[in-house]
């Protein structure tokens, strides 16, 4: 997956020429910058270092990417304190050499740098393949017998692959009809029978591929998983054409069937979306659009040429830096950290706040101001916190809230601690599942509180039109429209206000619908019912004992309430 970004020439645009605008540039000391910019180019050495040597994709290529690019910013940044340019390919090498250099792909940033580099080409003799999400690998046919498969290494020299070549079925030990000597290079790839790359991603289909090729042996059940994507014939005839007829002479069918003709970047935006959204074989990251007539293959070097490029899928995952971390604690008392994030475009999103899940795991994961995480998209539409992908060198002290503070019976009114859990309170009993107050949100319910009318769970009971049409940007209208949702809230039935104010369970309305005998039951009466254990019971019990609950009860009762 990181294989077009480790390419040498990469490192130099860590030095890119133009200076950085002080805006996107860190606040940081000279002292700070340079152990900031040495822990960043140290982790990329190390991804590095694990691709091309042990075989593994730490992080997702966009990533990787970023990470890339924020290297080279800061370099801009702070020139004085940039470390020396990444060696991307100084432990890639291999003993076996290649019969024809591996020469990568550079990666078009979109469909206008796509649509630019065709007209250069004059928009003929251009051909659209899949770009498959595997291993890179060349092979070498002596007399039609399989002779040498080699790795991608540093692009020359690489791993001698020919015992594990000749285990897996796809790769043909023997080629019908063929010249004497043929050079293949394709993608050894995982199976993934009806992938759909648009809704399942990449689904670790290159590690599964790398991992399988790192081991000592390769079994055969695994063997089987594997296929091969022969994507371009070095030493084969000159033009498209005749290069897809031969490979398909020779039995590599798939060559044909995807590799396409592009007369037009809406040909290619055609087949690119079909690819993306149609079931593949295969996990793939994007399209390769080639030009049919290259050099000859002694002219290749291990570097990308200007005869294909790559355009790939929208990044799966995306690189953020946290700019705080916040804690909002809802109506339950659990307290849920979440990350306020310099804004990133992750597919069509643009993400600024994520949550971390839990206490506990923000507390394992130590996220901090500074730190940058891996984004990815739940269902294709929620931000997750994938990982920490390196943390900042000075930790900023972050303080959450004491989790024995709150809990299911705390925060009945707005003191100080209590804002956050009292507005989720009021926000519930209001919802769609409690009072069906339709029209009051957050906004409406924080502007009470704000203009000193609400202090306690049901004081906009006693609310007037009069009194509503103080709160700023309320006006008579809408102070008289609030009035009248309020009213109609005071007449529902009373299962429903018991879900309002929170009772542990739904089943509770049925037991009574009097809230006196309610608070009567003792945790046997409670086990009594259906679906209802031990631990819920004593969870009832506590609630319709607790001070505050019995408050409530009692001021519903004097308001005639139904239940109450």
């Amino acid at each position: 997956m990181l294989k077009e970004m480790l390419l040498p020439m990469i490192g130099l645009a860590l030095f890119a020429t133009g200076a950085a605008r002080a805006s996107d540039c860190p606040a940081w000391s000279p002292t700070q910058a340079g152990q900031e910019l040495g822990a960043l180019h140290d982790r990329l050495d190390r991804w590095n270092h694990a691709y091309r040597v042990d075989g593994q994709s730490p992080v997702d290529d966009a990533v990787y990417d970023q990470a890339q690019k924020r290297l080279a910013q800061w370099s801009r940044c702070f020139p004085a304190q940039a470390p020396a340019p990444l060696a991307h390919l100084a432990d890639a090498g291999g003993s076996t050499r290649s019969p024809v250099a591996q020469t990568g792909l550079a990666k078009l940033a979109d469909a206008a740098a796509l649509a630019a580099w065709m007209r250069e080409r004059g928009n003929s003799d251009l051909w659209v393949q899949p770009k498959v999400d595997g291993v890179a690998v060349t092979l070498l046919y002596m007399d039609g017998q399989l002779r040498q498969a080699t790795s991608r290494g540093d692009g020359i020299r690489g791993s001698d692959w020919l015992a594990r070549a000749r285990r897996i079925d796809a790769i043909p030990k023997h080629l019908p009809h063929a010249p004497a000597r043929v050079v293949l290079q394709g993608e050894i790839y995982w199976r993934r029978p009806g992938h759909v790359q648009a809704s399942d991603g990449g689904a670790n289909a290159r590690s599964a591929a790398a991992g399988a090729l790192a081991r000592d042996t390769l079994d055969a059940d695994t063997a089987a998983q594997i296929g091969l994507f022969v994507w371009d014939w070095p030493s084969g005839p000159a033009d498209m054409p005749a290069r897809l007829a031969g490979l398909a002479a020779m039995g590599l069918a798939d060559s044909v069937t995807y590799t396409r003709p592009a007369a037009s970047l809406d040909d290619v935006r055609r087949q690119r979306e079909q690819w993306y959204r149609g079931a593949m074989p295969f996990a793939a990251d994007g399209t390769v659009v080639r030009q049919g007539r290259r050099p000859p293959a002694n002219a290749w070097e291990a570097v990308p040429p200007d005869w294909a490029v790559a355009w790939k899928y929208p990044a799966a995952s995306a690189l953020a830096e946290v700019r705080a971390v916040v804690f909002t604690i809802g109506r339950s008392g659990r307290i849920t950290p979440v990350l306020e994030l310099v804004p990133v475009q992750l597919d069509d999103h643009r993400v600024q706040r994520v949550s971390v899940g839990s206490l506990q795991r923000w507390r394992q994961l130590d996220i901090r101001p500074g730190d940058q995480i891996e984004l990815a998209l739940a269902g294709l539409t929620i931000p997750r916190l994938q990982s920490v992908v390196w943390r900042t060198q000075q930790r900023a002290v972050v303080t959450p809230p004491d989790p024995q503070a709150y809990g299911r019976l705390s925060c009945w009114r707005a003191v100080p601690g209590c804002e956050q859990q009292f507005r989720a309170r009021l926000l519930w009993l209001g919802g769609k599942q409690g009072l069906q107050m339709d029209g009051l949100g957050a906004d409406t319910w924080q502007a009470l509180i704000d203009a000193g009318l609400i202090h306690g769970l049901l004081d906009w009971m006693k609310l007037t039109p009069a009194q509503l049409a103080t709160v700023p940007g309320f006006g008579s209208t809408r102070a008289a429209a609030v009035a009248q949702t309020f009213a109609e809230a005071r007449d529902r039935p009373f299962a429903r206000w018991l879900r309002a104010l929170g009772v542990p369970v739904d089943s509770a309305a049925g037991a009574s619908s009097d809230w006196t005998a309610l608070s009567h039951r003792d945790a046997d009466d409670w086990q009594s019912l259906d679906g209802i254990g031990a631990g819920r019971a004593d969870q009832l019990v506590e609630f319709f004992s607790h001070p505050d609950i019995r408050a409530l009860a009692a001021r519903l009762q004097a308001a005639g309430v139904e239940g109450f």
